[in-house]
């Protein structure tokens, strides 16, 4: 028994390793070919969502360029201390497994009100059928989901970080 866990754990380090290899690997592909970043240090890497399905649909998106925004919650970023992202922000995109898919370049923040999502914003996020009521209730549903484990609800005043972005590799 204690030899398959330690195989277990040996096989989880290597794959660990792997994952941290590629990403730096992809790194410097990107860099390679776009010497503009030569001297950039790896960006954060992150998948979409909170589950497989729809965290793989959204980097396919990405590298498709469908894909343009994201928009998690400003009460996310308050909970976990972090800071907003800005303009010029670098990141990968990885599946869910946390293979990189693709690098996107923030080119604009908002801070709008849940309740004044518009159509075209919904249409740039990309998802699903690119509608308003599409965007509401996955997003809603998404957001009750993150806020519930914190006895919280999200609100129609509640503010969402509109991040736009574009493909860059």
């Amino acid at each position: 028994m204690h030899k398959f866990i330690f195989l277990f754990i040996f096989i989880s380090l290597l794959s660990c390793n792997k994952k941290e290899i590629d990403m730096t690997e992809y790194w410097k592909e990107f860099q390679e070919k776009n010497v503009e970043y030569k001297n950039s240090v790896q960006p954060q890497s992150f998948y979409f969502c909170d589950n497989k399905k729809d965290a793989d649909e959204c980097a396919d998106l990405v590298v498709k360029k469908i894909k343009q925004a994201t928009s998690p919650s400003v009460w996310w970023f308050e909970k976990n201390k972090e800071e907003l992202p800005k303009v010029g922000d670098i990141a990968i995109v990885t599946d869910w497994n946390g293979n990189p898919k693709a690098i996107i370049r923030t080119t604009k923040v908002e801070i709008v009100k849940y309740k004044d999502i518009t159509p075209e914003y919904a249409l740039l996020e990309g998802e699903g059928d690119k509608t308003l009521e599409y965007w509401k209730k996955v997003h809603w549903d998404y957001y009750t989901e993150e806020m519930n484990k914190f006895g919280e609800k999200p609100h129609e005043e509640m503010k969402i970080v509109c991040e736009y972005f574009e493909t860059i590799w």
